[in-house]
């Protein structure tokens, strides 16, 4: 089934994105969350004029992230945590502490936005996460998580 998605989802598309999914994902989950609609002629036709008003608007943005991701290529962060003698956190390391980090450089970065490759940060270590600035802009960040 072709759908029109409504936001951002991850492993599947960006907003107003038109994709293929298994009539069942759209029909059970993804149309009554309010995430996407069926992607009927009239409604390719609707998103193709929103697309088309909202391209300058998009260009704009798309240079503004670019510009802040050459701004950030530079920052390592340093994010302390809680550990035992042998170097394991006590909880774990998530996008909420990266987010915090960025924050106090001056980067208001949504947590949504931040994706981390490893599962689940349990060690000291360096590490990197991906930041989302636009759909086509990504920015990666090293960090390294050290005992406080």
């Amino acid at each position: 089934m072709e759908i029109i998605l409504k936001q951002d989802i991850q492993n599947l598309g960006s907003k107003d994105d038109i994709v293929t999914v298994k009539d069942g994902y759209a029909r059970n989950y993804l149309i009554p969350k309010g995430m996407a609609v069926v992607a009927t002629p009239s409604a390719k036709k609707m998103l193709a004029e929103t697309i088309r008003q909202r391209a300058h608007k998009e260009e704009k943005l798309r240079q503004e992230a670019l510009q802040l991701a050459e701004k950030m290529k530079g920052i390592k962060l340093t994010i302390g945590a809680k550990t035992s003698s042998k170097g394991k956190i006590f909880g774990s390391v998530n996008t909420i502490q990266i987010a915090e980090a960025l924050n106090a450089q001056g980067y208001d970065i949504d947590r949504k936005n931040i994706y981390i490759k490893e599962e689940v940060i349990k060690e000291v270590g360096n590490y990197t996460a991906k930041v989302k600035l636009h759909k086509e802009v990504y920015v990666e960040i090293p960090f390294e998580v050290v005992s406080e």
